[in-house]
This record gives C-alpha cells, sequence and structure tokens, in this order.
C-alpha cells in the first residue's frame, strides 16, 4: 500500500501510488512508528520544496525520528499546496522566487525565508484550519501558474486556457470560467505575476 504522503493542490495529503516530479517536507515529523500520519498534517511553517535527488543523499521515507517527506506533481502544485522552494538544494530557485517578491514590492524590504513561510505557509494553514476562506477571485486575474477550483477539481490556470489537474497530470486545455476560487497563497501569486517561472508536468501542454 502506498504511503500517505503526495499533497495535492489543496494541501491536502493522499494515499496514491503516483509520486511526482519534487518531493518536500513540512517543518519536521509528523508521521508515527507505523508510518502514518498524525492528525496535524504540518510541524511547523517552514514549508518547503525539493529535488528528488542532491548529494547522494538516500532516504527511507517516514523513517522513525526524521522528517515527513511529501511528493508533489510538479512545482506549481507545491506552490499552490503553500510550499516555497528550498534554500539549499534549490537555491537558484529560491533566490528567483524572492527576487521576484522583491520587484513586486510583497513585503516591502527584502523578506527572509521565516517571512515567506508564515505568509505562505501560513495562509493555507489558516484554511486547512477552518480559520479562513479560499478568496474568490476573477479567474484572468490569476497570474499563469496559478491553481484554483471551481469545486472539488483544481485547474491550473495559463494563459487564456484551464487545466483539470490530476495525481497523474493535467488534462486537455479547456475555457476560462468567469470566477474561482484561488488556491495558489496571494504571496505566491504575486511572485508568479512578477517573473517567476514555475516547473510543470511533463503532462502538460499549452
Amino acid at each position: 500500500m502506498p504511503l500517505q504522503n503526495r499533497v495535492d493542490p489543496f494541501g491536502l495529503i493522499h494515499a496514491v501510488p503516483e509520486r511526482g516530479d519534487l518531493m518536500g517536507n513540512r517543518g519536521g515529523c509528523f508521521h508515527t512508528e507505523d508510518r502514518t500520519l498524525r492528525p496535524t498534517h504540518w510541524k511547523t511553517r517552514q514549508w518547503i520544496t525539493c529535488v528528488l535527488s542532491f548529494k547522494n543523499r538516500q532516504r527511507v521515507p517516514m523513517s522513525e525520528g526524521t522528517y515527513t517527506e511529501l511528493f508533489f506533481l510538479d512545482e506549481v502544485t507545491a506552490l499552490a499546496a503553500g510550499h516555497r522552494p528550498c534554500y539549499e538544494c534549490r537555491y537558484p530557485d529560491a533566490k528567483r522566487f524572492r527576487e521576484a517578491l522583491v520587484r513586486a514590492g510583497a513585503f516591502g524590504y527584502r523578506p527572509k525565508a521565516i517571512d515567506l513561510s508564515d505568509a505562505i505557509a501560513g495562509e493555507i494553514q489558516a484554511v486547512l484550519k477552518g480559520k479562513a476562506d479560499r478568496e474568490q477571485v476573477e479567474v484572468t486575474s490569476l497570474p499563469d501558474g496559478a491553481m484554483f477550483t471551481t469545486g472539488a477539481t483544481a485547474f491550473l490556470k495559463w494563459q487564456d486556457a484551464a487545466y483539470a489537474w490530476h495525481f497523474s497530470g493535467y488534462g486537455p486545455a479547456t475555457d476560462l470560467p468567469t470566477h474561482g476560487l484561488r488556491l495558489t497563497p496571494q504571496v505566491t501569486c504575486q511572485a508568479l505575476a512578477h517573473g517567476y517561472v514555475p516547473s510543470v508536468h511533463s503532462s502538460f501542454s499549452a
């Protein structure tokens, strides 16, 4: 049976066989000795995305006493779920992400990693805890690379089309709806709108 370690664009964690292009974590260990998840699916606000291979490090997912490894279809999925690029294994991407936010004037100063985590993961944690609602937006106002929903399905917004998200990849282009609920955190949308270009799964075809 697959472990419950695959994250969808809503920030929810599932047990499915597909793994995807990126891994990451949520600031520590929130699994038990039998490799199942505790009721709260994060440890801190340090939600990051990492490459699958880095410096020949080898890990057994959900080992005792280690952080809880998570997997994402691609970067736009991870961004929607409230994660940001890792400053160790993805330093060039993390630097580009922050520079886009500086151009956007999102913080009014040069943010540190903790500032990014508080704003980005903090928004999704509030939603998952039921303390905040998703923002309804005009879908055309979202930047390319952002994700939204009109119900149970998540969509990637890219140029003038919507692409339905699945654990295995993306569906064909469809017309953009007028309105939807924004999934990608507000700060992350600012980075996307000011030059940060995320990676997208190979199934995507614009």
